[in-house]
């Protein structure tokens, strides 16, 4: 049975795994455009923090970042906001549905804390196609940069009103 719990980014699999996200960011694209997050911010408190696993073993990864209320966000109701990062399944793990099973499980998160929209951005490139079909086929839309992120044409920025 899979499960999807919180989980401390600075265990020692999961540890590996971003890091392992993290060196194939910066192998598919250049630097300036890389926005992944280490173990480290993704401990801090504005991040929720996910695994999922079966039978202990580590399949995958996903996180939730609440985002700053930008300026006139009462046009949007005054609700929040978020940001899906390090979304990432193990090897091992991939073509089994775990990331749409953890995408689900954000997705379900978000709408319980009454969040308004949540975005994301993924790379241009092949590597990222699959990310971005994923995302497409639960109902994102592309966007324009939002929370600081600048236009970048190997990024692509993606909204979903929840």
């Amino acid at each position: 049975m899979i499960r999807i719990d919180q989980d401390d980014p600075a265990r020692a699999d999961v540890h590996r795994l971003l890091s392992e996200h993290l060196a194939d960011m910066f192998a598919t694209s250049p630097a300036e455009s890389v926005h992944v997050l280490d173990h480290s911010a993704l401990s801090g408190p504005e991040i929720t923090f996910w695994t999922a696993r079966e039978e202990g073993g580590l399949l995958g990864c996903g996180a939730l970042k609440l985002l700053a209320a930008p300026p006139g966000s009462a046009q949007h109701g005054g609700k929040q906001h978020g940001e899906i990062k390090s979304m990432r399944t193990t090897e091992g793990a991939r073509g089994r549905g775990i990331a749409t099973l953890m995408l689900g499980h954000i997705l379900d998160e978000a709408r319980s804390r009454g969040w308004g929209r949540l975005y994301l951005e993924t790379g241009t490139q092949e590597y990222f196609a699959p990310a971005r079909r994923l995302y497409a086929r639960h109902g994102f839309t592309e966007c324009p940069p939002f929370a600081g992120y600048v236009l970048d044409p190997n990024s692509v920025f993606m909204e979903l009103r929840l």
